[in-house]
């Protein structure tokens, strides 16, 4: 919540996009090691990027063909470096720059995939999807929050 305030980036964007990239926390990404990267946004680990990073299997869209492919990620030192590190990427890169500008999360989730976030052709609609179940109603809210709180094993009722 506090990043979505200082940022102008919707909470309801941040928490369905870790949501739908960490699977509520079952699909991780992990290092070498087997520990957490804490990568909540699956943030690939371009030339510019100076911090630690693992390489994993991932899948993506390429010619409308799904194709399995390793792929350097990157790895953070706990969850608010990675938020941190995603407001800064959709604050900061001009190619984001729509994604802060949208008036509701779901033309954020948008304008987000139609900057490239994801090959997926399906990412923000299932983005979407997610923003409509966690705003549904204060009762999904509150299961939304708990979930992400059970997936991760911290209290992260401070971070949304």
């Amino acid at each position: 919540k506090n990043a979505s305030e200082k940022s102008g980036i919707s909470h309801f964007l941040i928490l369905a996009q870790a949501a739908l990239e960490s699977g509520w926390g079952k699909r991780e990404i992990l290092t070498a090691e087997g520990k957490s990267s804490h990568n909540l946004f699956g943030i690939k680990a371009g030339k510019s990027w100076k911090g630690p990073v693992t390489n994993i299997m991932t899948t993506e869209v390429i010619n409308g063909e799904s194709i399995k492919m390793r792929d350097d990620f990157r790895v953070y030192g706990s969850y608010e470096e990675a938020i941190s590190d995603y407001i800064g990427l959709l604050t900061q890169n001009p190619r984001y720059k729509e994604v802060k500008h949208a008036p509701t999360p779901e033309i954020a989730a948008r304008r987000l995939h139609q900057a490239g976030y994801a090959t997926d052709p399906g990412y923000s609609d299932k983005l979407i999807t997610l923003i409509s179940q966690i705003r549904g109603s204060d009762s999904t809210v509150n299961n939304a929050t708990v979930k992400a709180i059970q997936a991760y094993n911290i209290d992260l009722k401070d971070i949304f």
